[in-house]
Formats: structure tokens, C-alpha cells, sequence
């Protein structure tokens, strides 16, 4: 992806605020309250913090601190929104499209998810900001935490956790290798009970348009309730985008969300769960009434399940779906009834799901790594030193033609500190590289990747990952195509013991390299 926009004839603005967030990232003293109390009582995994303005939450039970970011930050993370990111989008004219993206940031690399609203959904950016801190203000294992906003003009953002694998309506209703076996089905309905239940201990108990495109699964496989859901799709809009044939009864009547009616959609991930199938409440009444469970199962899990767990679960998604809204149960119902009903509890959720181990990180690419990518692998510095002296400016073709401005006085003197530099580096004079491509970078006239990308090396070196990265991050913002900016970030990541990231990064470098290779400006 792109880390941002730029320009080869001057200096990008990036380029000034390199440090802008390593100055925030340590600023999490002032926790507040109830963040306090979320951290004594919620173990949830461990995230690095998030590096932005604002913080709120204080990176409560190792979680992110929830945060304003700018929209450049959002831009860089998304390749400026691309398509190619979008992970969710509800109809043409629904303003509900999620992307998945990256941040840029040198302390943090975090994946994220930013669901992206029209202005004319939210109006009032205060009232926006407003209804996000309420939500940022949640904290818990169970849940997609909601981790930041943006409110930039027209623009209305939120920014949550990361969920790489998927959602339920995915591994329910489009599975391709394997279904949800019925443990695992459990397991999701208890842990989106827990999710509902927290949330309404917090007194967020309304949550819009609850279903199976809302529960989503982590990097461990475990199910998570997205927490887009407990903010509407716009400030007086609609509450459920989905058929209305799914909707509670009293959303029909009066068109309002009570805590009843997060019970009803409640019931109808229930019915998804048991049937495999997304049924509308009214059908699945018949069955329920007629007590015909066999007729309601999943036929995919091929009699691989209980009774006996198949008649509670099918009993508890009756009470959910009652006409009236006082007849339902509450959160600690459900949590009490399916507690008991989890039967595989020491085996990991990615085991059940069928999908790879997070800690054993991405694969590595199927193609023959090229000769930088199997350097960079290896860790080998020589061999990348050996490589960008060979390679010299080819990937600057183009970049940086001049004009009558390269005769002046102050443009000769920078192109003299770049060859200078470029002798430093040719003959492993490092820290004297360091300085001369410093003062070629601080003219600003004009901008080299392979500059950067050398200086980057440089750093490393001279045992300095942090600058590496950020030279090796800006030698992307350049040209943000560029394998080699990918694989320097891969070595600088690997120096800072972010082995999962590296790893992240060599496979996206590959992949760039090979698409480069077919065609186009190279490696």
C-alpha cells in the first residue's frame, strides 16, 4: 500500500513530522476512572498502543488507547481509500464502507479497520466525536475495540482493531474448505453474549443492526462483536440496514432500538449458528413452535452435534425471538445458559475455525525470493550494502529530471553531498554516508528514494533500527511501489524484534517485486 502522497520535485510535508508521534507515544499518564477499573477487571490480549492525540483510554488491559487521527494518517493507511481495501460495503447508496489498512506511523505498524460515513450522515462533528469517545470508552477481549475517529471537514471516520479472519456470515454461509463445527458454534454465541453483556454493564446496552456480518474473528480465531455496531450508520438514521424481515417487531412498529431489541437480533444469529443458514425469524418460528429441531439444523455438520446443547440453544433462541419485548432474557441470561454448554474449552479457536496459527506468522512467499528479497531475509547486511551499490539510481529514473535550477549554486552544492555520501557508502564509510545524505535530504529540492533507502541501510549499521525504519518508511511515501522501501522496513522490523511484522512486510515486498518484474518500473 502507499504511505502517502508525494511529489518528486520538492520535499514532501511528511517528511517534517517523521517524529510528530514518537513524542505522543509515551504520553498515557492520564488515564482516566473507568479506565482504571477496566484494567483491573478485563484480561484482555495484549496491543501496542496507538500513537495519537487525544487519548482517552490509556491503553486499559494492554489494549489501544483510543485517539483522534488526522485524515493523512487514514489516507496513508488505505493507499488514499482504495478500493482494493474496502472489506465491507452495504449497498450503493448506504453510507457504510469499511476498509482495512495499515498505519505508518514509526511506533506503530498496526492493522486497522476505518468505517468511512457521508457529512450528511453526521452533520454536527461534535455530535460525531461525542458519540465515538462514548463508544472508544469500551474495552474488552470480546469485542473489535473501537480505537479511534476522524472528523476532518467533511469527512467522518472510525478506526477499530484489526479482525483478519473473517467474519461469521463468511465461515457460516460461504465457507470453502471446512464449516464451523458445532463447538466452535457455541463458542461464538457465548462470546458475543459475553460482548453484549459488557457493553450493557458499561451502559452502552443498544447495539444497531446485530448479525452475522457484525461477529468477526481475530488473529487467534477467536469471535469478536464489531463495535461499529454500537454506533448508528448515521445521527437520525436507520438502524438496521439488513432485510426487515429480520428486524424486531417493535423496531417495525415505533422504528426505536431498546435493549429488547439487541435480544431479538440476538436470536436470529442464534438461528444462523444452528442452521447454517440466515432464516428470517418468521420461518424459523414454525419449526421452533413445532419443536422440529432436526428440520432446523445445519445439515453441513452432519449429525456431529448434541441434542441435547442443539435444544437449549434452540429454546434460548425461541425466548430471544418472542413477540413481546418483556419476554425476552437479558444479557446474563444468555451468558448463564451457554456457559455451560462450552465443551472443548482447551482447544484454540483457530483450531476449530481451521486456519493457520497466528504466531507462525504470514507465509512466506510461493515465488523465488530475488536476490535483495533473500538478503533482507537472511538478515544479511553485506549483501544488501553490495545490492544498492550495484543498483545505484536506476529506480530515481525519472524522478528527479531539473530544470535551470540545477545549475544554482545551492543545487550543486547538494548533488556534491550526495556523491560525497554515495563514496562514503561505496567505500563502507557509514556514519560519514549518514552525514552527507543528510545534507542532500535537508535541501529539499529534491527527493530520492534510493537516498533514503541507502541512508536506511546506513542506519542499520550503525545499530540504529528506529532511523532506518523511518528512512526506509519515507523511501515508500516516495515511490510507494517500491519493493526495496518494503524491504528495508522488513530488515528494520526484524532489528526491533517485530518478527511478525517483518515477516508481514518481506511477503508484501515479494509480492511487489514479482508484480514489478512483469511489467512496469522495477525493484
Amino acid at each position: 500500500m502507499g504511505c502517502c502522497e508525494s511529489t518528486f520535485l520538492r520535499r514532501p510535508d511528511s517528511l517534517h513530522k517523521t517524529n510528530h508521534h514518537h513524542h505522543l507515544y509515551n504520553n498515557n499518564t492520564n488515564t482516566n476512572t473507568n479506565t482504571n477499573r477496566l484494567t483491573q477487571t478485563n484480561n484482555g490480549p495484549s496491543s501496542p498502543s496507538i500513537a495519537g492525540k487525544d487519548s482517552l483510554a490509556g491503553g486499559a488491559a494492554g489494549f489501544p488507547d483510543f485517539s483522534e487521527f488526522s485524515l493523512a494518517e487514514l489516507k496513508a493507511a488505505t493507499n488514499n481509500f482504495s478500493s482494493d481495501f474496502i472489506v465491507y460495503e452495504c449497498g450503493e447508496k448506504a453510507p457504510n464502507v469499511v476498509y482495512k489498512g495499515r498505519l505508518q506511523n514509526v511506533n506503530n505498524r498496526r492493522r486497522i479497520a476505518i468505517k468511512k460515513f457521508t457529512r450528511l450522515a453526521w452533520p454536527d462533528p461534535k455530535q460525531f466525536a461525542d458519540e465515538a469517545r462514548g463508544v472508544g470508552k469500551l474495552r474488552h477481549k470480546r469485542v473489535a475495540n473501537l480505537i479511534g475517529y476522524c472528523c476532518d471537514g467533511d469527512e467522518r471516520l472510525l478506526v477499530a482493531e484489526y479482525m483478519p479472519n473473517d467474519t461469521l456470515a463468511k465461515h457460516l454461509f460461504h465457507w470453502e474448505n471446512q464449516t464451523i463445527e458445532w463447538a466452535m458454534r457455541l463458542r461464538v454465541a457465548l462470546y458475543i453474549a459475553e460482548a453484549l453483556d459488557y457493553c450493557s454493564s458499561e451502559g452502552r446496552p443498544l447495539y444497531h443492526d446485530l448479525n452475522a456480518y457484525r461477529v468477526l474473528f481475530d488473529e487467534n480465531g477467536d469471535p469478536r462483536l464489531s463495535c461499529f455496531g454500537l454506533m448508528k450508520n448515521s445521527r437520525d438514521g436507520k438502524s438496521y440496514s439488513t432485510n426487515l424481515a429480520y428486524t424486531p417487531p417493535e423496531y417495525l412498529r415505533n422504528g426505536r432500538v431498546t435493549p429488547e431489541s439487541v435480544i431479538f437480533s440476538f436470536g436470529t444469529v442464534l438461528l444462523d449458528l444452528l442452521s447454517g443458514k440466515h432464516i428470517p425469524p418468521s420461518h424459523a418460528l414454525d419449526m421452533i413452535r413445532g419443536k422440529n429441531i432436526l428440520l432446523l439444523m445445519d445439515s453441513h455438520l452432519e449429525g456431529h452435534f448434541s441434542s441435547e446443547e442443539a435444544t437449549v440453544v434452540f429454546d434460548l433462541a425461541s425466548q430471544c425471538l418472542q413477540y413481546e419485548p418483556r419476554e425476552r432474557p437479558n444479557t446474563k441470561d444468555l451468558v448463564t445458559t451457554l456457559a455451560p454448554l462450552q465443551n472443548k474449552p482447551d482447544v484454540p479457536s483457530y483450531v476449530m475455525l481451521g486456519i493457520p496459527k497466528h504466531e507462525e506468522g504470514p507465509p512466506t512467499p510461493q515465488q523465488l525470493l530475488s536476490p535483495m528479497g533473500d538478503a533482507c531475509s537472511r538478515m544479511d547486511l553485506t549483501a544488501i550494502h553490495q545490492i544498492l551499490v550495484m543498483t545505484h539510481y536506476k529506480d530515481d529514473e525519472g524522478t528527479n529530471e531539473l530544470s535551470f535550477q540545477e545549475w544554482t549554486q545551492q543545487m550543486r552544492d547538494m548533488l556534491e553531498a550526495r556523491k560525497r555520501g554515495d563514496v562514503a557508502f561505496r567505500d563502507k564509510e557509514f556514519k560519514t554516508a549518514v552525514d552527507c545524505y543528510s545534507q542532500f535530504i535537508d535541501v529539499g529540492t529534491m527527493v530520492s528514494p534510493t537516498v533514503y533507502a541507502r541512508r536506511s541501510l546506513c542506519y542499520l549499521l550503525c545499530d540504529q533500527p528506529d532511523a532506518a525504519l523511518r528512512d526506509a518508511m519515507q523511501a515508500q511515501c516516495v515511490y510507494p511501489d517500491w519493493s526495496t522501501a518494503f524491504y528495508m522496513q522488513a530488515v528494520a522490523l526484524a532489528k526491533l524484534d517485530m518478527q511478525k511484522d517483518a515477516a508481514d512486510m518481506l511477503n508484501e515486498a515479494a509480492a511487489l517485486e514479482e508484480k514489478r518484474q512483469r511489467g512496469g518500473r522495477g525493484s
